[in-house]
């Protein structure tokens, strides 16, 4: 298979830390890949006036896949400020956020949970189209047909090659008009694969039926906010963000990242659990067709996640760096 050119962007704050750990683990593994880094987030935009420069959105285009970091968004409004992660998946047109959730051996995981959240990532609420007038504010929630349909038909195909279960997630009862089109849509999209079974769940039934039975779910597949909000839940109920992966992908192009935050907190102290980092590492090493070595270091996180060590948010003292090192010992 020929050489993967994979962009590094290693963002804010702990990004800076477990981008670095995932590639060392990459790299123990085998990967035959061409390491480039680019850099994105809030302290670019301070430097340079934009968080995603145009050379980073090229190196983005052109590598095969981007492993991201975290990065800052300011609490309040920054003019000219555009978040970096969402102008990356606009401008790639990474039309579908993939969120799995698996139970692993973290305190307060719920056991039998396995299962993916395919999030629609480019329209809903979050296209920002808002407007104050006086005391009272309007958003704008844009659903097209067009936008449901690949997305539902990703989330079908990738649930025939699970379990064959997928939910259509919705508030159609309220929101005929744009909740009715996405359901009705992905429903056609699903009618066309064969031996699916399919069935259409209202999102506040599905949050309560997600924490009293996760282990009832294979594929869900929803709009922009509510996947926002049921992929933390899942996370949640999986051991929370620092064990937290996804990915972002396209037609055309894909970009894995971590779905915590840059924990400003906590970061340059070298005690970020990579954790995230390297799962979503494992879910590119598939897109790329490196199936094998994603199962290696799959397995690797998840005996480490057993038999230690661990971070300190899971309850151990591990270093980031320690914690790198023994997925390194068990991948080598």
């Amino acid at each position: 298979m020929a050489k993967h050119t994979i962009c590094l962007i290693e963002g804010d704050g702990v990004g800076r830390e477990v981008i670095p750990a995932a590639r060392r683990v990459l790299e123990a593994l085998g990967v035959d890949a061409e390491f480039v880094s680019a850099e994105a987030g809030w302290e670019v935009f301070e430097r340079r006036g934009a968080s995603v420069p145009g050379e980073t959105l090229d190196a983005a285009r052109a590598a095969d896949a981007v492993l991201f970091g975290a990065t800052t968004s300011p609490s309040r409004r920054v003019e000219g400020f555009f978040s970096a992660i969402r102008y990356l998946r606009r401008e790639l047109d990474l039309f579908a956020n993939l969120r799995p959730a698996r139970s692993r051996a973290v305190p307060g995981c719920v056991p039998g949970v396995d299962l993916v959240i395919v999030r629609e990532n480019t329209e809903g609420l979050y296209v920002a189209q808002e407007r104050r007038y006086g005391d009272t504010a309007i958003a704008d929630a844009v659903i097209t047909r067009s936008a449901s349909a690949r997305v539902g038909r990703l989330a079908a195909e990738l649930a025939a090659r699970r379990r064959g279960d997928l939910a259509v997630v919705h508030k159609a009862n309220v929101l005929p008009v744009t909740q009715g089109l996405f359901l009705s849509t992905v429903l056609e999209e699903a009618a066309r694969v064969p031996g699916l079974r399919v069935r259409d769940v209202i999102v506040d039934a599905c949050a309560m039926h997600l924490v009293r039975d996760a282990a009832h779910f294979d594929v869900l597949v929803m709009t922009n906010l509510f996947g926002d909000i049921l992929s933390d839940l899942t996370a949640g109920l999986t051991g929370g963000l620092g064990v937290a992966p996804s990915g972002n992908v396209g037609e055309r192009h894909a970009l894995f990242e971590s779905v915590h935050g840059s924990a400003p907190d906590i970061a340059g102290q070298g005690v970020a659990n990579p954790t995230a980092t390297v799962l979503s590492a494992a879910m590119m090493l598939d897109h790329l067709g490196e199936g094998a070595l994603a199962r290696r270091l799959e397995a690797a996180v998840d005996a480490t996640l057993q038999e230690g060590p661990r971070t300190r948010d899971l309850g151990g003292e591990a270093s980031t760096d320690t914690f790198t090192q023994a997925l390194i010992r068990r991948v080598s």
